[in-house]
């Protein structure tokens, strides 16, 4: 993979530099000291993967993400130094398009390659992740499916992008919004909290981290919240599980939309957000067989159009919508 590193500390450089020589199939092929320069290098040359860090003098890693994602997309992971400290940029540069965070390798640990392991593993993820090349949308209308309970459910998977998406969608819903809402976002676990927390301040709704045995709750969100799946059994309450092993991202969103289409009882509906590769696809069509509504995220509105597209490729999503046209038309379907 070729791969470009965006830091302005020569000691970071040399760390992933080192954490990167692990594998030999990797290129460090352009550095750039700060995200101006990252802009300029990646309309020259653009990379497979950047390595962006966050805090930077002349143009930080938050605008040059939105910048490089505008003008000449690439898979980027944010790396850090500090993550609790920058919480919220990461929040805000994943809203941009960057697929995931990982902590800057230690130079000089103990054992280096145990230092190294989190981003090569990340790395090796986002090349399942890039070469998606479904490529077609189908909108046709459908009604919620019918059924004799009246508990409502909303499942949401997003990736990249998908904290920013999450915000205008959780916006746009009243603060008594009555459905239980479940999501499921690619994002580490030491970041879940934080990211509960920046939505439940920014929506003005009751969101926090799902627990293990609870169920979804009547005007409660919950967010998958640990680097396991989150799945819905036959009783109805939250689990986490480390099975599937080989799917590649955790929490995967098939898993949980999935385990919905199987075990839930009340009436749903399926949203798939913004974000690369395919993972939520082959859930939201399962989802719609069972007679549930679904939504994929239109193009224009996505950071990253790859799981929408999916979805579309495989006529999962009964309705493709803006982002913006997603929170009425919960609004609509659940109305009283």
């Amino acid at each position: 993979m070729k791969i470009a590193i965006v830091n302005d500390m020569p000691m970071a450089v040399e760390a992933l530099r080192r954490a990167l020589a692990y594998e030999p199939a990797h290129q460090v092929i352009w550095v750039a000291a700060n995200g101006k320069e990252a802009v300029q290098k990646c309309a020259e040359q653009t990379p497979d993967l950047i390595l962006m860090d966050l805090i930077m003098p002349v143009m930080d890693g938050v605008e040059a993400t939105r910048r490089i994602m505008a003008d000449t997309p690439c898979a980027i992971v944010i790396v850090t130094v500090d993550r609790q400290q920058n919480v919220h940029r990461v929040f805000e540069a994943m809203g941009h398009g960057a697929l995931d965070v990982v902590d800057t390798p230690a130079l000089g640990a103990g054992n280096a390659q145990e230092a190294a392991a989190p981003l090569l593993r990340k790395i090796m993820n986002i090349g399942w992740l890039i070469g998606d090349k479904s490529n077609r949308e189908r909108p046709a209308p459908s009604p919620l499916r019918g059924s004799g309970s009246r508990q409502s459910l909303i499942a949401i998977g997003s990736s990249a992008g998908g904290p920013a998406a999450l915000e205008v969608l959780l916006k746009g819903l009243p603060r008594h919004f009555s459905p239980a809402i479940v999501l499921v976002q690619h994002v580490d676990q030491v970041f879940a909290a934080g990211m509960a927390e920046w939505l439940a301040s920014a929506s003005g709704l009751n969101v926090r981290l799902a627990q293990e045995g609870e169920p979804p709750q009547s005007g409660t969100v919950l967010l998958a919240g640990t680097n396991h799946h989150i799945r819905l059994l036959r009783n109805g309450t939250l689990a986490y599980t480390a099975e599937p092993v080989n799917e590649i991202y955790r929490p995967s969103i098939d898993v949980f939309f999935e385990s919905v289409a199987s075990h839930w009882n009340g009436d749903a509906v399926g949203v798939l957000l913004t974000g690369m590769g395919r993972d939520g696809a082959q859930g939201l069509k399962l989802m719609r067989q069972q007679g549930y509504l679904t939504i994929a995220q239109d193009q224009n509105s996505s950071a990253v159009y790859g799981m929408p597209k999916a979805a579309a490729a495989i006529d999962a999503a009964v309705e493709i919508r803006p982002l913006e046209k997603i929170a009425p038309r919960l609004l609509e379907i659940f109305a009283k």
